[in-house]
């Protein structure tokens, strides 16, 4: 739900077999899996059509000893979004839905909106004009009632997408939301109920369901980062709302199924033509997505990623090969420490017998977050500072370098506090409240600097006009 977790591998898919890559691929998850922090994880592979490799590790929750296991479900994230794109063609093939007709047409509120013109097709591409950032901001309270997601698409009429329809891509989990609706208006059954009875059920993906309100007690618990660890996050139900843009829980095996029925050539629960439609880029304003997937011509890949609060997962098919991987990792990345990418990368590099040199390295982000971590201390130790040395802070009021010195330091940490706040977070296309679920020592850090740095000169200010006491003055 967040924005995409991590690129898949752009090389070409090699002729090596994903079976004789398990030794491989046990070896690399000794040494990564660790570095990840990520309690639990798991994989399956297709080959020439077919599943041919599944396994998992770990536990699907911190200090528990429930080993996951190829069948265990984990909420997938914006891999979600194939699926929805899916359930739509289905309704396009079935004639009760057109990819470049407009949203108007199905939605009654959109009627005379701004957003009334975007067409289907812009929706299932992220070229509908919604930003990022509009994608991770909430419109809508959830209340866990059965039309959460009615609600949020109702407020969403009122809001103006940030650029023209069609003329630019930007990923935007506002499009699926409004996708999901599409979905259920239009088939008359909610969007739950339509993907398991006419995606999840004939694909034969038992162990996978739908966010729909309820508590799920077999999946994977997500783990967020934590100051170097993650902590598992509180138990609780699922949401509708997400569930068109990142709802959908699966387990590796039934992905699996997933991928093979993607890259069969038949027609099934779509036909051929369809599914490579999906998989093709979707328009010229959208040369490297299609109809919720991403599209690595070069590497002749499609991939998503998903991100979920303490979930991340990747899944990476080569049409052309009928090969795919699907990874399931129920650990979310911080910033520098316990990051998932190489992990999943890795071995969807192995299981595709692709080349694999690992990522940058995070020496840079380690040292974002080390900073920020440190600045609220030593802002506190400048408190202190500030109160033991509080004649000489007064005394600064008596020349006009002294009041710059103590006025010019309130001004600064404002406008450091805006920027760390608000204009960060508008940059990274996730506000502050999103980013508190997903990376919540990062967001707490952001905060104490914000605070602490205005508390510091506030602080001084309030030393340099307070009134000496009598031992003071005595001195």
């Amino acid at each position: 739900m967040f924005v995409v977790a991590a690129l898949a591998v752009s090389l070409t898919v090699a002729a090596t077999s994903a079976a004789a890559a398990q030794d491989q691929i046990d070896e690399f998850i000794e040494t990564a899996m660790p570095e990840s922090k990520v309690p639990g994880l798991a994989y399956s592979a297709v080959e020439e059509g077919s599943p041919s490799l599944a396994d998992a590790r770990g536990v699907t929750r911190q200090g528990t000893d429930v080993a996951v296991t190829a069948d265990t479900p984990f909420v997938i994230g914006s891999i979600s979004k194939s699926f929805t794109a899916l359930a739509v063609m289905q309704l396009v093939e079935e004639g009760t839905v057109a990819l470049d007709t407009t949203l108007a047409t199905y939605l009654d509120g959109f009627a005379g909106q701004p957003a009334g013109a975007i067409t289907v097709r812009q929706l299932l591409s992220h070229t509908s004009g919604y930003s990022t950032l509009q994608g991770n901001t909430s419109h809508a309270d959830v209340s866990g009632e059965p039309d959460d997601l009615a609600r949020a698409v109702d407020a969403l009429t009122e809001v103006a997408p940030a650029y023209p329809p069609g003329e630019r891509w930007e990923y935007s989990n506002t499009n699926y939301q409004i996708a999901g609706r599409l979905i259920e208006v239009v088939s008359g059954e909610d969007f739950a109920g339509y993907v398991e009875s006419h995606i999840l059920m004939p694909l034969g993906m038992e162990s996978s369901s739908v966010a729909d309100g309820e508590v799920h007690p077999s999946m994977a618990t997500g783990h967020t980062p934590w100051f170097l660890t993650k902590r598992p996050v509180p138990d609780g139900p699922t949401q509708r709302l997400y569930a068109p843009q990142g709802g959908v829980i699966a387990s590796a095996n039934d992905l699996s199924l997933y991928m093979s029925a993607m890259m069969n050539g038949e027609d099934d629960i779509l036909s051929a033509q369809g599914k490579a439609t999906m998989m093709r880029p979707a328009s010229g304003a959208s040369p490297w997505y299609g109809l919720g997937w991403f599209i690595d011509d070069d590497a002749g890949t499609v991939w998503h990623s998903g991100s979920t609060p303490g979930i991340e997962t990747l899944l990476t098919m080569a049409p052309a090969d009928q090969a795919g991987v699907a990874v399931l990792t129920n650990g979310g990345s911080g910033i520098g420490f316990g990051e998932t990418t190489e992990l999943r990368n890795g071995i969807t590099a192995l299981a595709l017998g692709l080349d694999y040199d690992g990522e940058a390295s995070p020496l840079s982000r380690q040292a974002l977050f080390v900073s920020l971590t440190l600045l609220p201390v030593l802002y506190l130790g400048a408190v202190a500072w500030a109160w033991r040395y509080r004649t000489a802070i007064r005394a600064k009021r008596s020349n006009v370098g002294g009041l710059f010195s103590l006025w010019f330091p309130l001004l600064t940490t404002i406008a450091a506090a805006v920027v760390i706040l608000w204009l960060v977070p508008r940059l990274m296309g996730s506000p502050l409240p999103t980013l508190r679920v997903f990376q919540p020592d990062m967001a707490l850090v952001m905060t104490a600097t914000a605070v602490m740095g205005v508390v510091w000169s506030v602080t001084r200010l309030a030393v340099a006009y307070s009134r000496p006491r009598r031992k003071e003055d005595a001195r």
